[in-house]
């Protein structure tokens, strides 16, 4: 199967249907992807400052990994899951997006990132739990950890306001079809 013809799979796929003639789910759905974001965002801050020696300082990293990345992967699946249902919707024009695109690539970059931290800094913690700041393969990994999260939330925001679906030529819109979704 090539990718067009798996993309139109997705598009017609049942969930994807319905989710596009519903009129309130994808709002729904987008509004949770972005508290989920909002939630791993917030999260993967703290950790990131507190290696950054920034904030939270006076207490242990593991104490601090302890009580927050249980929610970061929460969050993170949430945001995954409601990311991939908005996805299917509109599939072909999500995948030539280039902002989409884009912001896969950061979100594999962050993945790389964090395998970086955890098979460098992480490895020798019981030696810097305590310190102010992490070492500064920590600290470079904080640091690109933040810039590559904030530039996914940018880029976020960019593919929901240049994303349009191809409207057939011969069908044309009519604002009267829009009273049907006018409460009665």
């Amino acid at each position: 199967m090539d990718v067009g013809s798996l993309l139109a799979a997705l598009e017609s796929s049942g969930v994807a249907t319905t989710i596009r003639n519903s009129l309130y789910l994808f709002a729904v759905i987008e509004s949770v992807h972005v508290m989920g974001l909002a939630t791993v965002f917030g999260t993967i801050l703290i950790i990131d400052l507190r290696l950054l020696g920034v904030a939270s300082s006076d207490r242990p990293f593991r104490a601090i990994a302890s009580d927050v990345f249980k929610w970061t992967w929460l969050a993170f699946a949430i945001t995954a899951t409601t990311g991939l249902l908005m996805f299917v919707t509109n599939a072909a024009s999500y995948y030539q997006n280039v902002y989409f695109r884009a912001k896969m690539a950061l979100l594999v970059l962050a993945a790389l990132n964090m395998l970086l931290f955890e098979f460098t800094a992480r490895r020798s913690v019981h030696e810097w739990d305590q310190k102010r700041a992490a070492p500064p393969v920590g600290r470079m990994v904080a640091a690109v950890s933040l810039a590559v999260w904030i530039a996914v939330i940018f880029l976020g925001r960019w593919v929901g306001f240049t994303l349009t679906a191809p409207v057939p030529a011969e069908e044309e819109i009519n604002l009267e079809d829009l009273e049907k979704f006018l409460p009665k």
